[in-house]
């Protein structure tokens, strides 16, 4: 028998992660009931291919690296210099002043979101209930105490620090919100800018929705004065541009997030990924590239646009039918109150079991969405309009 120990802080998570629990549920569904068609409107994955503009440059990257004048091996662990400078001309366009040395490009938002932790001490950790569970699970992994703000109907599901003391926090902010779709208005992200200022607090700031954002709300949290003193921020290419299966993803650790104690933070973000990260291919750097040019863009929000008429489909049903809900304007989530005071789980099953259609339990991502549900808008459209269907006939 083994004589090792192991990371303890691994019993406080849960059994099984939310995500890897549903899907145990829906392949033993399947496996009882192989003639019945089961539609997924759980797991945000993407369902349309890259945009064209994407696959021609990563084409023309693959021919690359096969002639030897042209072909990479390793590539910089934080990024390549075209891709970092892409991605700084991209924050540029929007009227915000990124350093292309302050971004780090990686395989995923959620792998930054889980490892940033990984240069954070013992600190007091304020994540917003419910908001997506990578944020709670990697601070459990670490030992971390974590304070819930829950966040509900009566604020729009949008916590505000206004209950708060000034006693310093690592602060998760996810804008537009998974699960719930809100988003902060310029007013109050600058209200959590403040409060990081004032109590010495660090904002970790996940952007990975923000192509899905409708009308004048900041896309950033450095469109606030001051933010780059107190803020990481993370996004990804995941759903702007349809990389689920691609991987790729940026975070921006700015010059002047310094602790009191002298600890410049994207010095050690650099140490970090230098040491436990080998880098993103080059051909998926490239296509990221191509994502962000003007053209790739264009096409992008093309791909944006499309999901966000699947969410509208989902959310016209549901004002017919009375169901109380919010998302879907500025986010390709539905944020649904399940009928009839079922728990999140009931009506999981009852959906699964009589019209054989999966969505996302509330309670996963939080006590505070127990009696929520969140339905995504990443099918195709003629799975939409089934799903749609099946849930009329249930509601």
């Amino acid at each position: 028998m083994m004589k090792i120990k192991v990371n303890e802080n691994f019993a406080a998570l849960k059994e099984s992660y939310l995500f890897s629990e549903i899907g145990r549920k829906v392949r033993a569904y399947q496996a009882e009931h192989p003639e019945k068609e089961i539609i997924r409107l759980g797991i945000g994955d993407v369902t349309l291919p890259l945009a064209p503009i994407v696959v021609d440059a990563m084409k023309k990257a693959v021919e690359e690296m096969g002639v030897k004048e042209t072909f990479r091996g390793y590539p910089p662990e934080y990024g390549h210099a075209f891709l970092r400078e892409a991605i700084a001309k991209y924050y540029k366009r929007k009227g915000v002043s990124v350093s292309a040395d302050d971004v780090f490009v990686s395989d995923g938002a959620k792998s930054d979101v889980g490892n940033i932790v990984d240069i954070l001490g013992k600190n007091k950790v304020l994540i917003p209930s419910p908001v997506y569970p990578v944020y709670m699970d990697s601070n459990l992994m670490s030992g971390n105490k974590i304070e819930l703000l829950e966040a509900g109907e009566a604020d729009g599901f949008l916590g505000t620090p206004d209950v708060l003391d000034l006693e310093p926090y690592v602060i998760y902010i996810c804008s537009p919100n998974n699960p719930t779709g809100a988003v902060y208005d310029r007013e109050g992200l600058a209200a959590w800018v403040k409060y990081a200022k004032e109590s010495g607090s660090l904002i970790i700031f996940d952007s990975a929705y923000e192509a899905f954002i409708k009308g004048d709300y900041p896309h950033s949290i450095y469109e606030i004065e001051g933010a780059e003193t107190c803020s990481i921020e993370i996004c990804s290419f995941s759903k702007m541009a349809g990389f689920t299966g691609t991987r790729c993803a940026w975070t921006v650790v700015p010059e002047a997030l310094v602790t009191e104690d002298g600890y410049a933070l994207k010095k050690l973000w650099s140490r970090r990924q230098a040491t436990k990260f080998n880098g993103v291919s080059y051909p998926v750097q490239r296509g990221a590239e191509a994502a962000l040019s003007e053209e790739g863009v264009k096409q992008c929000a093309a791909l944006v646009d499309y999901y966000m008429e699947n969410a509208k489909i989902i959310s016209e049903m549901l004002t017919r039918k009375g169901v109380w809900h919010t998302g879907g304007v500025s986010s390709p989530y539905i944020w649904l109150k399940c009928p009839n005071g079922m728990s999140s789980w009931a009506f999981f099953d009852m959906l699964l079991n009589e019209v054989q259609v999966v969505g996302t339990p509330g309670e996963g991502f939080g006590e505070a969405g127990e009696g929520y549900f969140r339905l995504t808008s990443f099918g195709s459209r003629e799975a939409t309009v089934a799903a749609v269907k099946r849930l009329e006939s249930v509601l």
